[in-house]
């Protein structure tokens, strides 16, 4: 094992601490004392108002969903209990079709639905300082920071990721001003599964994971 590694839960594979025994690796994080003050505070965060009706919902909705809801339904769920009445979709352009019957959905339950593509102001690429030759996959840049601030003025209570690219999703939730969730991760190669990847990471991904 490499001692220049600083170990995390990522290192550990017993997860006692879902099992609440007394058994953790010397470089637990719940155990380490350097944390103590770090886990004081988020609890404190954890019982404020604005924080607390989004642990209780999601804790909720995991007990009254668990292996019976899907990622779609748990979001209507989630919504409904933090009081969510405008929700924004925030979606790659080639996912709008998905995005178009998520949005039938929200609105069959109630919601008002916002939605912004992600090629919305159709800025070349090269305008923001991308390589031109990028331009050959399509001329107009991803526009997430677009998408957030349009979805802010809005005034969405929650929104709801569709497929954002890798970093583009990063923009997008460093600039939203509502919580966010998310309905679709691309994976382009895996039909939007990326755990496909980590599933055959010993086997049919090998080679492309660890070359």
């Amino acid at each position: 094992m490499d001692e220049n590694i600083k170990r995390s839960c990522i290192d550990c594979g017993n997860t006692n601490c879902s099992k609440m025994n007394s058994t953790f690796p010397a470089f637990c994080p719940t155990t380490n004392e350097e944390n103590s003050s770090l886990i004081n505070e988020a609890k404190e965060l954890s019982l404020l108002e604005e924080n607390q009706k989004y642990l209780v919902a999601a804790a909720t909705v995991e007990y009254d969903g668990y292996c019976k809801l899907s990622r779609i339904e748990e979001i209507v769920e989630f919504a409904k209990r933090t009081g969510a009445k405008k929700l924004g979709i925030a979606t790659c352009i080639g996912l709008i079709n998905e995005s178009r019957t998520l949005a039938k959905v929200f609105r069959h339950h109630g919601f008002e639905v916002y939605g912004i593509g992600c090629k919305a102001a159709c800025i070349p690429k090269h305008e923001v300082g991308i390589p031109e030759e990028c331009e050959t996959l399509g001329v107009n840049t991803c526009n997430p920071i677009l998408q957030a601030k349009i979805l802010n003025s809005e005034k969405t209570d929650l929104n709801v990721v569709v497929g954002l690219c890798v970093g583009h999703d990063s923009l997008f939730y460093k600039y939203a001003e509502a919580p966010c969730t998310t309905a679709v991760t691309k994976d382009r190669v895996l039909c939007h599964n990326p755990a496909a990847a980590l599933y055959a990471a010993d086997f049919y991904y090998k080679k492309k994971l660890f070359p």
